[in-house]
């Protein structure tokens, strides 16, 4: 895949938003779910199929990788005032030449974090929650995965005015073991930041930024990609549906990592309480 089959991938679900928004949906309604999207520790349940592509990788550059990652979303109320979010994100990627000389399909590793969020935000307005994260090597491939379990945290914090949303997320992993066999792979110890910023309309379009980083702390390697996307809830009947596409630039990689331009497109299905 080129980036030109990108835009067309791009050009390709745009009608769908388009025609779907022309067949009655709740412009005030959809503009609350758009909002809550924005938000990781909302009290919705969502499913996004998020479609990515990069290229640039391994010596030389011609290397490229399309992956699709399914990331449910789940809320469970503890009690009045807690609720706990359940965030999964388990990918399939198709790549070629990210490992000299070789091309793999298949699983990648699930990581899985918990969220402990309060239900009502802060005197302030901020909305934060913590808690555990994990890595759990079912990769199908060897160079598809670490082949460790990993362990660690994760937090974010946010605040929502005016239709915007701004907002940080992190998490760090340790590797705790590793699977029988891959005792020679490197040790893992990574950090993930993501600063974020979002404008969501009243007609439910939203506008997005984030950055999200990563840092090795073994190898003392950096990357960066900055991400710019679009997205808008609309209606197949009664049930919302977002659709999202974007484009990213790899601002900072390592030797045999991703460069240039990539492309991501998204599409969430809604499924509000009640």
């Amino acid at each position: 895949m080129n980036m030109q089959r990108c835009a067309a991938l791009l050009v390709w679900l745009c009608p769908f938003a388009v025609a779907a928004q022309s067949a009655g949906e709740k412009p005030a309604g959809d503009s609350d779910l758009a909002e809550k999207l924005s938000n990781p520790v909302a009290s919705l349940i969502s499913v996004p199929l998020q479609f990515n592509y990069d290229q640039g990788y391994g010596q030389g550059g011609s290397g490229h990788k399309t992956y699709l990652n399914l990331q449910p979303v789940i809320p469970v109320s503890l009690n009045e005032d807690w609720n706990l979010i359940s965030r999964t994100i388990l990918p399939f990627a198709d790549q070629s030449g990210v490992v000299p000389g070789s091309s793999e399909s298949g699983f990648g590793d699930i990581t899985q974090s918990f969220f402990f969020s309060p239900k009502a935000p802060t005197a302030g307005g901020a909305i934060w929650g913590i808690g555990p994260a994990f890595l759990i090597p079912t990769a199908s491939d060897a160079n598809l995965g670490a082949k460790k379990w990993g362990a660690g945290w994760t937090a974010l914090i946010l605040r929502q005015s005016h239709g915007w949303t701004t907002g940080f997320l992190m998490n760090h992993l340790w590797g705790v073991a590793s699977i029988h066999g891959y005792d020679n792979r490197p040790a893992l110890s990574a950090t993930f930041l993501q600063p974020f910023i979002a404008y969501n309309t009243p007609t439910a379009w939203t506008y997005g930024a984030n950055l999200e980083s990563s840092y090795d702390w073994h190898s003392h390697e950096y990357t960066v990609p900055v991400n710019l996307n679009i997205s808008h809830v609309t209606r197949f009947g009664k049930q919302p549906v977002s659709f999202g596409a974007g484009v990213r630039y790899w601002l900072s990689s390592t030797q045999n990592g991703p460069h240039g331009w990539g492309f991501r497109a998204v599409v969430t299905f809604i499924f509000p309480k009640g």
